[in-house]
């Protein structure tokens, strides 16, 4: 399975499996990025990332924990 930027919910619970010992509320968007550049599903153009879908994979991952 390939993940792109528009997977929000995916990324969340890759970065959730990948970090378990995270708070998502403390990740700024440039750890974020790259986290989700480093998922080994990940497969979409890194310059395609914006702070509005860094912050649904953000909510997706906040909300995932709860």
């Amino acid at each position: 399975m390939s993940l792109k930027w528009t997977d929000s919910l995916d990324i969340a619970i890759e970065l959730d499996e990948a970090h378990p010992d995270v708070d998502p509320l403390r990740v700024n968007f440039v750890e974020l990025r790259e986290w989700v550049l480093a998922l080994p599903d990940f497969d979409d153009d890194p310059n395609h990332s914006g702070e509005r879908i860094l912050e649904a994979i953000q909510q997706a991952w906040i909300e995932e924990r709860e």
